[in-house]
């Protein structure tokens, strides 16, 4: 993967990444979906501010997914995009103050270990 590449690859994971974080901030603003207050959920995340910035970074990475796709692989991109979850998990340590069971750490080393190998080339 050339450096140009590799910066599409990571910015593509960062806007998702930032999608994820703002969607997470709206969804706590947004508060419990039950089968009473559904409806009405549904109308209000058009009014919350980091649900739409939440949507905006996920069109961010798609668009740049899309680049990255016009010069490389899809067996390498797709298992290079899964990058998104290790960085969820941090986002989501680091910010949200969520647990990180050690099962959960050793899946992240797998994920990273099998992106190091899809991409690696000799």
């Amino acid at each position: 993967m050339t450096p140009q590449e590799f910066s599409l690859l990571l910015m593509s994971v960062l806007a998702s990444v930032g999608g994820q974080f703002f969607l997470k901030l709206g969804a706590i603003r947004l508060g419990k979906v039950s089968a009473s207050n559904a409806f009405g959920h549904i109308l209000s995340i058009i009014t919350i501010p980091e649900l739409i910035g939440g949507l905006a970074f996920y069109g961010l990475g798609a668009l740049t997914y899309i680049l990255l796709l016009t010069r490389v692989n899809l067996s390498v991109a797709a298992p290079s995009g899964s990058l998104i979850y290790v960085f969820s998990v941090m986002l989501g340590y680091f910010f949200f103050k969520e647990s990180i069971p050690l099962s959960r750490l050793f899946g992240l080393g797998f994920i990273m270990l099998g992106v190091i190998l899809v991409v690696w080339k000799k």
